[in-house]
């Protein structure tokens, strides 16, 4: 069976990112002084991570307890607390891993980055594919794990709670039926372990990031990544923990949940195990196409932004390339001409990720006319630049919509919707496994970004030759690029994935309750009240997200101040900043700030499920994935732009730094920070942590609810 390719193709994928890994380490760190430095960020992202995780675990510990409690009550299996374990240590031992390696390459990555700008190219994407395989590579073997696990324990007909000559047929479907409907639930743990990753880190890196550049360039006027700033290593810190291991952690959930969602939905539609097949067969070849496309990235030196983003892009596209000649004969053997037209559903996910990469570039990129224009509205002042760049941000949400709308009727109707509604709900599931069957290389564009920005920050604190910032700095932008381009993608795979997993709450309600009566009217007054208040979670979401970013900023903007001020010589370089102190103070605040926005995702699916029952959930996911998705891409396109616009300026256009100009666009960066780094991201895992949660509490929303 095609099953048998997704044990393959993790294993595949790990050994990949381990000759990945140990490429990177062949690399020479450089000087005594670039081998202290990554030290330092290397032991501030291990404390965050070790302090994190402690915390985390006694999350994990108590709803294991409150899920076997409910297996006891018959609402869940027995297998679903331990799968959520596992779910939730795969996702954090990705971005554990990716997070290692990250903090290895910085030093390296500069070291190479004075040699040649395509050295420095390789040891940063290398450092960033190894997090891109490690994600794909532990999240199939999560998946096939369970799979072939389930499937061994519910072939006895016993295990079923059917006869010993039951029929073949009727064992097999009920058999696929169990072992999907336990596969489902699982994803909440990485779904959970994905929200602390990417609340925690992002609330971490843009604290560090907001405090060091209020009081490091805009008040005393120093350089970024100046060596004199007590919040520098913080900052650099906060790349690792946010952007490579929240990153990480939160396009693990939605690879796995595109997975399993598809194969939930595959029963629904009749497929059986051929149909649950398919996308587990996809990511596995989506694996081998990936690795396949990193042999072609490479640049000359020179290159321009527009050479080194080819030069990435080739990789996707040649991997895009392969996917879309390989899903063809995959339908075709797996599940017969008959269903061919789901190899359109297949492409045109794979399409909707490409394209929206390419308009979120087209917002971000200073190669276009958006960002030119934001950043020469700096001439006013730090006012026009915000207006303008909010604006840009609310203008680029209608592009990924209607793309992901357009996949969405391709989907359905190619997959035969039209006859059969559990048959298109399969197609748009399928989408969103060809959207994310190219994660691989697609995840290590995006990690590749905190590596390269990282590099830049030690060349500036190592007092590299000034021909080494410039190619950091050329590889820094590219990766302001493509850390925007990749948060779109995870945006709209995440669209595409929470509407997978709706239509697998509703299955999940049949099967549980195969008499319940759905009322999905809009007037249904369940339905209506749960739309609103879907719809206003995100901005709730990012509200307390942006107010911790900034509670976190001002403890240590305090903190930077008052080193200035006590320590002698300090500005002057003639003495050493305490590094340790804002790292910890960064670490803290975190961990203490992402609390509350954490325990939001999960507490209030199940309030508003005993509340408003079944059809209340059904209105309030259906609220939170609209509103989120469009929340998410503004937020995430508007940072984006801002911190380019700076770049741009930085690069000698209207003044270069220093300027009134500059300075404006370093407020408008500034704003940004918390937009494209924190809460933006963490709005696409709260809309399927919602969805996740939901799944696995149905069973006692069914049977406990007022409406």
């Amino acid at each position: 069976m095609l099953t048998f390719l997704a044990p393959v193709g993790s294993v595949i994928a790990l050994l990949f990112a381990f000759y990945l890994a140990r490429r990177v380490r062949q690399a020479e760190e450089g000087t005594e002084k670039m081998k202290q430095i990554s030290a330092a960020v290397r032991r501030g992202a291990n404390a965050y991570l070790k302090r994190q995780y402690t915390g985390v675990a006694i999350f994990f510990a108590v709803m294991f307890v409150v899920l076997f409690i409910m297996a006891g009550f018959g609402f869940l299996t027995y297998f679903v607390p331990f799968a959520f374990v596992t779910g939730g240590f795969f996702s954090g031992l990705s971005g554990f891993i990716g997070m290692r390696i990250a903090t290895s390459a910085n030093a390296r990555t500069a070291n190479a980055a004075s040699k040649s700008l395509n050295s420095g190219l390789r040891v940063a994407f290398s450092a960033g594919g190894v997090m891109g395989f490690v994600v794909v590579g532990l999240g199939l073997l999560d998946i096939s794990f369970w799979f072939f696990f389930l499937k061994w324990f519910y072939s006895n007909p016993a295990n079923l709670g059917l006869a010993a000559d039951v029929s073949a047929a009727a064992l097999e479907s009920a058999q696929v039926q169990a072992i999907t409907s336990a596969m489902l639930t699982f994803g909440m743990g990485a779904s959970s372990m994905a929200l602390f990753a990417r609340v925690g880190g992002g609330i971490f890196t843009k604290a560090a990031d907001v405090g060091a550049d209020l009081v490091g360039k805009v008040e005393v006027g120093i350089p970024e990544d100046d060596p004199r700033n007590p919040a520098v290593i913080a900052d650099n810190v906060g790349d690792n923990v946010g952007d490579v291991a929240g990153m990480g952690a939160d396009l693990y959930e939605s690879y796995v949940g595109s997975v399993i969602s598809t194969a939930a939905l595959a029963v629904a539609a009749g497929y059986g195990f051929k149909g649950v097949s398919i996308p587990m067969g996809m990511a596995a070849i989506g694996i081998l196409a990936s690795i396949i496309g990193t042999f072609f990235v490479k640049t000359k030196e020179g290159a321009s932004q527009k050479n080194l983003l080819t030069a990435l892009r080739r990789g996707t596209w040649i991997s895009a390339a392969i996917i879309t000649v390989a899903a063809f004969p995959l339908i075709w053997f797996g599940l017969g001409s008959e269903h061919i037209g789901l190899y359109a559903a297949v492409i045109s996910g794979l399409v909707a990720g490409i394209l929206i990469g390419i308009f979120t570039e087209y917002y971000t990129s200073d190669t276009y006319n958006p960002l030119k224009k934001l950043a020469e509205s700096s001439k006013t002042g730090a006012a026009t630049v915000i207006i303008n760049g909010l604006s840009l941000g609310m203008k680029s949400t209608a592009a990924p919509v209607v793309i992901v709308g357009i996949s969405i009727i391709i989907s359905y109707f190619s997959s035969g919707g039209a006859q059969a509604y559990d048959n298109g709900l399969y197609g748009i599931g399928l989408s969103a496994v060809g959207m994310l069957s190219t994660l691989g290389i697609t995840l290590a564009t995006d990690a590749y970004g905190p590596v390269a920005d990282n590099a830049g920050g030690i060349a500036e604190m190592a007092g590299l030759d000034e021909s080494v910032r410039e190619r950091t700095d050329a590889l820094d932008s590219l990766g302001n690029t493509t850390a925007a381009t990749g948060k779109g993608f995870a945006i709209g795979s995440a669209a595409l994935t929470a509407l997978a997993l709706i239509a697998s709450y509703i299955s999940e309600v049949k099967v549980r309750d195969p008499n319940f009566a759905f009322n999905l009217n809009i007037t249904s007054p369940a339905v209506l009240v749960g739309l609103f208040i879907g719809a206003a979670l995100p901005f709730m979401f990012a509200a307390l997200t942006m107010a911790a970013v900034g509670k976190s900023a001002q403890s240590i903007v305090f903190e930077v101040r008052r080193q200035f001020r006590e320590i002698k010589g300090l500005l002057e370089g003639k003495a050493d900043p305490d590094y340790e102190t804002c790292v910890d103070l960064c670490t803290r605040s975190a961990q203490k700030q992402m609390i509350a926005p954490a325990l939001m995702a999960v507490i209030v699916p199940i309030v508003v499920g005993l509340l408003l029952g079944v059809n209340g959930v059904c209105g309030m996911l259906a609220g939170a994935t609209a509103s989120g998705f469009i929340l998410a891409i503004m937020m995430a396109n508007a940072g984006g732009a801002w911190d380019n616009a700076k770049k741009y300026i930085e690069a000698g256009n209207f003044g270069g730094k220093g300027s009134d100009c500059h300075k404006a666009s370093v407020v408008g960066d500034t704003v940004g920070d918390p937009f494209k780094d924190t809460s933006g991201p963490s709005i696409n895992i709260l809309i399927k942590l919602l969805s996740m949660v939901s799944i696995v509490f149905s069973g006692l929303i069914i049977s406990c609810h007022l409406m």
